[in-house]
């Protein structure tokens, strides 16, 4: 599973026989996120005759959670094709969202699809992308005096500490790169021990 994401928002603008294409591209991690932002924009630009989107959740190859939407847009010319971009770009957890202003001259469905792709394409031209890391939160149980090891393990790893917790022992929950699981354990030793999932 190796894809790319989207590390900020980003907006482009094309004009196209006078219609304006202004596509907007957002990180996102689940529909719900997703849908907020389609939202948000049909609010700001509620006098566009069209909000059209595609999305995908999680990696691009495997889209069992992605979703488009033409908008009144002749079926199959406007969210599929911003569809298309994002799954040839590798790109995943992403939204873009075109709003289209017409400007009185049709496009035609040849026109309209290379539009929607070319706006989608011109968001993909200003993103910073980064490649994906699936992430694991676990929690570490340890001694007091082994503490301060456990952190400079978990930080050499490149983990981030979320919670500590102090009882008879010290509890640390902690998020790293899923593919530093075993190093953790290992690096460990007898300073602490992984707490295996329930």
């Amino acid at each position: 599973m190796s894809y790319q994401t989207l590390k900020r928002a980003v907006t482009a603008r094309l004009e196209i026989k006078k219609s304006e294409f202004i596509a907007y591209a957002y990180p996102v991690n689940s529909r719900e996120e997703a849908m907020f932002h389609v939202e948000q924009l049909r609010e700001q630009y509620a006098d566009a005759r069209h909000h059209c989107w595609a999305y995908i959740i999680g990696d691009p190859d495997n889209t069992t959670s992605a979703g488009f939407d033409d908008d009144g847009e002749p079926n199959g010319t406007a969210g599929r094709p911003i569809l298309n971009v994002l799954q040839h770009k590798a790109i995943g957890n992403i939204i873009i969202i075109v709003v289209r202003y017409f400007g009185g001259i049709k496009l035609g469905a040849g026109g309209l699809t290379r539009a929607y792709a070319g706006s989608a394409q011109a968001a993909v031209d200003q993103m910073t992308l980064s490649a994906y890391v699936p992430m694991i939160t676990v929690q570490i149980l340890a001694e007091f005096a082994t503490e301060a090891q456990c952190r400079y393990i978990v930080d050499s790893l490149n983990g981030s500490i979320d919670n500590v917790a102090y009882s008879k022992q010290v509890l640390l929950t902690v998020t790293l790169a899923e593919a530093d699981i075993n190093n953790l354990k290992e690096s460990l030793a007898v300073a602490g021990r992984v707490l295996e999932s329930p």
